[in-house]
């Protein structure tokens, strides 16, 4: 293996990890929140995708330019999702940990259904867009524009996520209700509002990760199985909750993912990331910045 041979590989590999991490950010900003796993994140991220692809087909509108509508039309449906269903669940005064996972786990299976009734199982792809097929060359490395772009945007997503998170009111409301969500309402945060905008949050990063990777990758409705596997690990070795663990997990699986694929196999990629997340929870069970 050439040094350029390794580099490539390298540069491949996080390009890819930034999309992991982007994807799995969400995931973790609402479990830190609220304690609740989403077993639908995989199918949201799906629905981002299925969006894209239909906004390029019957409008024409590329999927840098529809970036905002369906990151904004995320943002609602995980706002829907936690007013119409989470809050029912988390209501009960028996097993509403297990409720909401049902409830979650089965809004997966029906988000995929409805898939597959209006798109049928095919494979679909955005075809001409303006970075589709487009690669520029830096020193001997090949830098595939969609991809690039797509790292670009999670970088950017990441970095609001931060400034949001830190550096406004909202992220200090969202800090204390994460510390004791029944205390906050003695100082006039409404849990209910806190929680519905960082579900809203969380989904609206699965949206922008999704339209970003509508650009390079297939589109079906099983695409959220194929992605939603990594999100958890990512989740678990970065951390439950922690967004830099997120975003270090993401890298650190994209690269062991490009490395194994070439010194095994392709198809025994994922071997080196399941390693990876063993030796990491043998290590440090709460993941590289988990504080839990």
């Amino acid at each position: 293996m050439t040094a350029e041979t390794l580099i490539q590989i390298i540069v491949s590999g996080l390009l890819t990890g930034l999309i992991y991490a982007l994807i799995a950010a969400g995931l973790s900003l609402i479990f830190g929140l609220m304690d609740v796993v989403n077993f639908a994140h995989g199918e949201f991220l799906m629905v981002a995708m299925y969006a894209a692809f239909f906004l390029w087909v019957a409008f024409a509108l590329d999927p840098l330019l529809a970036l905002p509508v369906v990151a904004g039309f995320l943002f609602l449906i995980g706002v829907m999702v936690y007013r119409v269903f989470i809050t029912r669940a988390l209501s009960l005064k028996v097993n509403s940990g297990m409720a909401q996972i049902f409830v979650t786990f089965g809004l997966a299976i029906f988000l995929r259904g409805v898939a597959q009734f209006a798109f049928g199982p095919d494979f679909r792809a955005i075809r001409g867009a303006f970075l589709s097929d487009k690669t520029m060359s830096v020193a001997g490395i090949y830098l595939p524009l969609p991809q690039l772009a797509g790292a670009a945007v999670c970088v950017a997503a990441f970095l609001g996520l931060w400034l949001l998170t830190t550096r406004t009111d909202f992220g200090r409301a969202l800090e204390a209700t994460r510390e004791d969500r029944e205390a906050v309402a003695l100082i006039g945060i409404d849990r209910h509002y806190i929680f519905s905008v960082g579900w809203g949050i969380g989904a609206a990063t699965v949206g922008i990760a999704g339209t970003m990777l509508a650009l390079f990758y297939y589109v079906s409705p099983i695409i959220g199985d194929v992605f939603a596997l990594i999100a958890f690990v990512t989740v678990a070795l970065g951390g439950f909750g922690s967004l830099m663990g997120a975003l270090i997990a993401g890298l650190a699986i994209g690269l062991v993912e490009a490395l194994t694929a070439i010194l095994i196999s392709p198809a025994m990629k994922q071997i080196g990331i399941f390693a990876l997340y063993l030796l990491v929870i043998f290590l440090r069970p709460r993941g590289l910045f988990g504080k839990l």
